[in-house]
């Protein structure tokens, strides 16, 4: 889809993947004005990993198929030079080693403060072990009303992101353009036999 909006006005691009039980995995990039108006839409045809791959890549799978097989696949299709591209799958932001844009993780809204206090005779007891997670150590941020997050190792990137785009910050949720990425990926399921 293209519009005719001018090339000339701040664009944000919003990269999502979509996982289907038997297809395998949907990418979906929207590019929005400041307005939230969409200048483009891309989708991917289904990809499904194979066993050797799976064998082979290990804990990096997921990176591969998210940022390089589907993300920088469909960066290369749009016409609209963002200023940001934005995603809500961290294993997405490895699309950044091959594109010259700032990549941001977009978080969810901080969860509500805690309860009260149990009374002390009643106070649980939780054990806490270190993480065990995989992928980049993450530098958390806001911008306006957003939470967001920058690799450790792209922390260039986050200074640009509020230069570039904290003007916007404050009117714009940056979390809601994957919902209607999904529901485009949904209805182009739904037309294919």
């Amino acid at each position: 889809m293209h519009t005719s909006e001018t090339n000339s006005e701040p664009a944000l691009g919003f990269l999502t993947v979509v996982a289907h039980p038997q297809h395998g995995l949907f990418g979906g990039y929207l590019i929005l004005n400041p307005l939230g108006r969409p200048l483009e839409f891309h989708c991917t045809a289904p990809i499904k990993s194979n066993r050797a791959q799976e064998i082979l890549y290990g804990p990096t799978l997921e990176a591969f198929l998210y940022g390089e097989q589907i993300g920088r696949t469909l960066l290369k299709h749009g016409t609209h030079q963002p200023v940001l591209i934005c995603t809500d799958r961290p294993a997405a932001l490895c699309v950044r080693e091959h594109i010259e844009v700032p990549v941001v993780l977009i978080l969810p809204p901080e969860e509500p403060a805690d309860p009260p206090a149990l009374p002390r005779d009643r106070e649980k007891h939780f054990r806490l072990d270190a993480a065990h997670t995989q992928g980049p150590h993450l530098i958390h941020f806001s911008c306006g009303r957003n939470r967001l997050a920058v690799p450790a190792d792209a922390e260039a990137d986050r200074r640009g992101i509020i230069e570039r785009w904290g003007r916007w910050a404050e009117s714009f949720d940056l979390a809601e353009p994957f919902g209607r990425i999904r529901e485009a990926i949904a209805e182009a399921q739904q037309a294919v036999p």
